[in-house]
């Protein structure tokens, strides 16, 4: 399972934003990675996810895969949109 979303918050996906995604995604069981600029990392890891230098208005891919991945992505898909960091595209 697969959903693209655009970063718009103005500091884009750096520390603050960053832990909220990690915290949303670490209670699932599934696989999940993001990937930006043909780099993937593991969306529950923080230093990963830093390490991308995501960017305003980037567009980023979220993949997850097992038991659990549909719930992780309503979780997801809610904590990026009312926490302002993007949009589902």
């Amino acid at each position: 399972m697969k959903k693209m979303f655009n970063i718009t918050a103005p500091e884009g996906l750096h520390a603050r934003p960053a832990a909220l995604l990690v915290t949303a995604v670490t209670p699932f069981e599934c696989d999940v990675q993001l990937t930006y600029k043909e780099k993937s990392v593991n969306l529950k890891s923080i230093m990963g996810v830093m390490a991308l230098g995501i960017a305003p208005g980037s567009i980023v891919e979220i993949s997850a895969e097992g038991p659990d991945a549909e719930k992780l992505f309503q979780t997801i898909t809610e904590v990026i949109v009312s926490k302002g960091i993007g949009e589902e595209c």
